[in-house]
């Protein structure tokens, strides 16, 4: 960072493109392209695909509310899927059943760090000639099938700080569309035909022409040479992430009223970006918001990864959205809650979870 500083090129440079070049090799991306944020990603991906008014983008609800943002404020309608009740990821079946021929894109999630069904995904895309993109914020790392996420189609990974790896606030466009990948190269920088920091000029060319409107969702230097330190731990990261996480799966499965996740039935690597729960409520007698204060009191920070979309106050008084439309989101939107899951914390910390837990559970203040 201090380097950086002193270089005298503190916005998008040598350092943004080297992380570039080193996420695409992590992954195997065919191309990377560092964004000011995922959102900011998930923006620039509307526009590119020309997602516009009349348009439909089928995604779950279970998801943080900056997608459903997204595709309302390109003009179009979010159509939400709901997910599978156990895994909270969306599946091919109930996506399909959501198509009309309004349906522009799909957006699966691929949640907490583990994958959707990716094959099957990309067959329906493939089959109603759909575009797919992946929401890959919670995947850094993740693999699905013996690759990993990022090493074909088209997504976008986030670098926010509660992510596996940060770079304060950032994300990733990695595609293997060229056309696709040199529209989000000019939109992030005003629409300029040569980037903020070209490879062959070391600089942009002052003679840079605005090819089409465009943004200003460029990464700077300054977050992505934390991002190239992050990702050179990122794999020692994942392996305290899982031990951690099973841990917490051997000390919580003889609590009835606590119910984690279940990994999905296909080859996959998880990479832990979250360890959520569901709080069975009427066992606890006690509402989940009520659960994760009495934790509170306990010093034990929880998360709440997510309230379903479709019910939030926008949604709702817009689209006309209401209770009983995706029951398994909601069942899940009421009970879930995140456990603290970070590579610095050691076994004895999730002891004082799980004691904490138990506690609450049984009437203790």
């Amino acid at each position: 960072m201090a380097e950086v500083l002193r270089s005298g090129w503190i916005t998008t440079g040598q350092n943004a493109a080297a992380f570039e070049d080193e996420f695409s090799k992590y992954v195997s991306a065919q191309a990377s392209v560092a964004l000011a944020s995922a959102t900011g990603g998930m923006h620039l991906a509307m526009q590119a695909l020309d997602i516009g008014t009349g348009d439909e983008v089928i995604t779950p609800a279970m998801t943080w509310v900056s997608t459903a943002n997204m595709i309302v404020l390109s003009g179009a309608k979010p159509v939400f899927a709901d997910i599978d009740r156990d895994t909270l990821m969306t599946t091919p079946e109930l996506v399909e059943k959501a198509i009309t021929d309004r349906t522009k894109l799909i957006i699966p999630v691929h949640f907490a760090g583990a994958p959707v069904d990716l094959d099957l995904f990309r067959h329906i895309s493939q089959k109603h000639r759909i575009p797919l993109l992946e929401d890959a914020a919670h995947a850094v790392g993740t693999e699905y099938k013996g690759k990993k996420i990022g090493s074909s189609g088209t997504l976008i990974f986030s670098f926010h700080p509660i992510k596996n790896i940060t770079t304060g606030e950032g994300g990733m466009f990695c595609s293997d569309d060229k056309v696709l990948t040199e529209r989000i190269k000019r939109l992030k920088f005003h629409g300029l035909g040569v980037d903020a920091f070209d490879r062959k000029t070391q600089g942009r060319s002052p003679q840079a022409e605005a090819i089409e409107p465009g943004f200003k969702y460029n990464m700077t230097d300054i977050a992505a040479v934390l991002g190239r330190k992050q990702l050179e731990r990122l794999e020692k990261f994942i392996e305290k992430r899982s031990e951690l996480a099973g841990l917490y799966r051997e000390k919580l499965q003889n609590i009835d009223e606590i119910m984690p996740l279940k990994d999905p039935p296909w080859p996959m690597r998880h990479a832990w970006h979250l360890f959520i729960v569901r709080l069975d409520i009427d066992r606890a007698k006690m509402s989940r918001d009520d659960f994760m204060e009495a934790l509170k009191r306990k010093n034990i920070g929880t998360g709440l990864h997510f309230r379903t979309v479709h019910l939030q106050k926008f949604y709702r008084e817009h689209f006309g959205f209401e209770r009983g439309m995706l029951p398994a989101t909601e069942w899940n939107s009421d009970r879930i809650l995140s456990l603290p899951l970070f590579p610095d914390m050691n076994p004895e910390d999730v002891d004082d979870v799980v004691s904490a837990i138990r506690e609450t559970l049984a009437g203790k203040t």
